[in-house]
């Protein structure tokens, strides 16, 4: 084991610094690690260092990195058809795929329209609830991540995402509070309800099951039940954005079945691919069929649309998870875990510890305890991400195949980390 960075990755860094737009990569002499290889939660740095992965890779490798089945899957595909014709010519493997999906989802979405990015899907259902609504405002939360191209910028709740842009973005959203769990559920159902009264030209609230970017912040129970009923009321379509939350990371297929929930539109990403890029919007037939059937040029597609590899890795990810009982097994480890997290809210520095299955964040008083938290770990060979508007939460989202002594020693160091630096 070598120093952290070790020599490959400080030259790769140099290296990288000379080429790449200066926005995308911090670089810094302590931080980060250039990644070389990585199999099930965990990763190995250019230098050969190992790390346990508590991120997931921004939460995508939910069946583990590298997962045989899926990578096999990805080989054979890639072998027969790496690439078909969007949504001219069709492939058999994307008709799997929607079969999966249907199988999963929560009952009703019955339709789907396939991307790439978790943006891409949020701009479908920003374009969908427009033409099923005939409205053209939406309503999102402070602290709101739907991801950064231009559409879903419109009903971001971060403003440092925001306001760069803000000349050439269409007005702002209308954004509510997120609700913490130890908020009154009456109460916040009842802030909602004043606000989107307020404006009736809402096409669509976007919600977050529970919000990951944001600071991994759990709602009271029953919340997203009551806003499924607001919105029914109201003629505001209900999205769930599932990018984060779905595929078994709550415990759940997808953390609104946690309140029985069907929303009008769903938003999946991620973990759905098991490391390959690809989307899907699902969404009621009543929904989705406000898009008119398709004359030879769709109003909205792709070039790399249902890309047959993403397909297969998706199928192959659907698979894993239900073989290997990973929503369950997500659940299960969350609650064993619960007992070490709530500890450390009796720690220097940690103001909150919240979560489901296996989505935590331990809230800290500021995000500079936080990074020095980030880095730490790292050096002590533990991968975390910050998350929060202020950056002040340590996200703790590892792959759901985590080993649970791998899991304990590594929540260990984190706890040793802010013993002593709290």
């Amino acid at each position: 084991m070598s120093t952290i960075p070790g020599p490959r990755s400080r030259s790769l860094r140099a290296r990288l610094a000379a080429y790449e737009s200066r926005n995308v990569t911090y670089l810094a002499d302590d931080f980060p690690v250039f990644w070389e290889s990585a199999n099930r939660a965990t990763v190995l740095d250019a230098d050969g260092n190992r790390y346990v992965d508590l991120t997931a890779a921004f939460g995508v490798a939910a069946v583990g990195h590298a997962n045989p089945a899926v990578a096999a899957a990805v080989s054979e595909q890639a072998s027969r058809l790496m690439h078909g014709m969007g949504d001219v010519h069709p492939t058999e493997v994307r008709v799997r795929l929607f079969e999966r999906l249907r199988h999963v989802a929560p009952p009703g979405l019955d339709r789907a329209f396939l991307a790439t990015t978790g943006s891409e899907a949020v701009e479908a259902a920003m374009k969908t609830a427009i033409l099923a609504t005939g409205r053209s405002s939406f309503a999102a939360y402070a602290g709101a991540y739907h991801g950064l191209s231009f559409g879903a910028l419109a009903v971001s709740g971060i403003e440092k995402f925001r306001a760069p842009f803000a000349g050439v973005l269409p007005s702002r959203p209308l954004l509510l509070g997120f609700p913490h769990a130890s908020t009154p559920v009456d109460e916040a159902l009842a802030a909602a309800r004043a606000a989107l009264e307020q404006h009736g030209d809402v096409a669509a609230l976007f919600v977050e099951p529970i919000q990951a970017r944001g600071g991994c912040i759990v709602p009271p129970g029953g919340y997203l039940r009551g806003l499924r009923a607001l919105c029914h009321e109201l003629g505001v379509l209900l999205v769930a954005d599932e990018i984060y939350t779905g595929f078994g990371r709550t415990g759940e297929w997808f953390a609104c079945m946690h309140d029985g929930v069907v929303p009008d539109l769903l938003c999946a990403g991620k973990a759905m691919g098991g490391g390959f890029p690809i989307s899907a919007l699902l969404g009621t037939v009543a929904t989705m069929d406000a898009w008119p059937a398709s004359t030879g040029e769709a109003l909205h597609t792709s070039t790399y649309l249902g890309n047959p590899m993403g397909c297969a890795a998706a199928i192959a990810t659907i698979d894993e998870l239900e073989r290997l009982a990973l929503p369950s097994r997500a659940k299960r480890l969350g609650a064993e875990v619960a007992p070490l997290l709530d500890a450390m809210r009796d720690l220097p520095g940690v103001v909150d510890t919240r979560g489901r299955g296996l989505m935590w964040g331990i809230e800290l008083r500021d995000g500079a305890l936080a990074e020095h938290v980030v880095r730490g770990a790292l050096a002590r060979g533990v991968l975390l991400l910050q998350a929060g508007v202020r950056g002040e939460v340590l996200s703790i989202t590892p792959p759901l195949v985590i080993g649970e002594e791998e899991l304990e020693q590594a929540l260990t160091v984190v706890a040793t980390l802010l013993r002593e630096g709290g």
